[in-house]
């Protein structure tokens, strides 16, 4: 891969400790980050840049603008979240936490920010957005039923495996009679099957489950109910791929991702647990990349 050096390693490493904490221990991290006084919260998020500083300046692409925005976003989050669960205690949805969520999807989905890293490094941006969102709905707004947890449990694989079952004959006849999947065969052997799965599931299946399940299915079914929840949520899912695979609008991929999103989407709000979305999303894309 492109420009992967061992300072980068270092900047994914530092990318992923707050995600894995707040996988592992979330409701420990939101304690000892409520203890700490107003400021030091505020504040806290801001050492978020620390991974593209290490980078830019390694590669020689460091830039002031980049520098603040970097330094400035997890901090303007989290302080949007401060006043949304002032303003909104009973968790319905504030307009807040509807700016935050657009600003953090149109910045993936238009790659607003991706000319600050070097090629190959990109997915670091990607990365820092889940990290800003992570401490600002889960430590600073304390959102609940968002199920983000890396403590699989057998219902989340019974769950993932069943919406699998569920979504699989329906997306193979319409993905073949729209031509947008074409078979092919492209067998690695155990192992490397193994990690393709496990880096799908990590790095694209989580941080899409993550923002549209648990946040924003989350707060529209407090707003909206289940099933309405469950339809928007999966029409933005698949508007989000939009342009991928393409240099136009696909609407062939929006509308097999939509599809994909409600049963992504039933996955998750069986028991709220993000794991069991995140299992049904990540075999699928696995079994695309294997034999599409």
């Amino acid at each position: 891969m492109q420009n992967v050096t061992p300072l980068a390693i270092a900047a994914l490493a530092l990318e992923l400790a707050p995600a894995v904490m707040f996988g592992l221990a979330a409701s420990r991290v939101a304690r000892f980050v409520g203890r700490c006084p107003v400021p030091a919260r505020l504040a806290l998020p801001a050492l978020f840049v620390a991974p593209y500083l290490m980078v830019s300046i390694s590669a020689h692409m460091f830039r002031w603008r980049w520098f603040a925005l970097y330094a400035l976003l997890p901090v303007a989050s989290a302080l949007l979240e401060l006043r949304a669960a002032a303003a909104d205690p009973e968790q319905r949805g504030n307009w807040r936490d509807a700016l935050i969520l657009l600003v953090l999807g149109l910045a993936v989905d238009l790659r607003w920010f991706d000319p600050a890293w070097p090629q190959g490094l990109r997915a670091l941006n990607e990365l820092f957005l889940v990290d800003a969102g992570l401490y600002g709905f889960l430590a600073i707004r304390q959102l609940t039923n968002t199920g983000f947890d890396f403590h699989l449990q057998w219902s989340d694989w019974k769950t993932g495996l069943r919406e699998l079952l569920f979504f699989t004959p329906i997306v193979l006849l319409l993905g073949l009679a729209l031509g947008f999947i074409h078979p092919h065969r492209n067998l690695p052997g155990v192992g490397s099957a193994l990690l393709r799965w496990i880096a799908i599931f990590f790095f694209t299946a989580v941080p899409e489950e993550l923002f549209f399940r648990a946040w924003v299915q989350n707060l529209l079914e407090r707003r909206v109910g289940r099933r309405a929840a469950l339809v928007v949520a999966s029409i933005l899912f698949g508007l989000s791929h939009f342009n991928k695979r393409s240099a136009h609008f696909n609407w062939r991929y929006v509308l097999l991702a939509t599809i994909a999103g409600i049963f992504y989407g039933r996955a998750w709000r069986q028991h709220h647990r993000v794991p069991a979305s995140t299992i049904t999303h990540a075999t699928v894309d696995w079994i695309w990349g294997l034999w599409f």
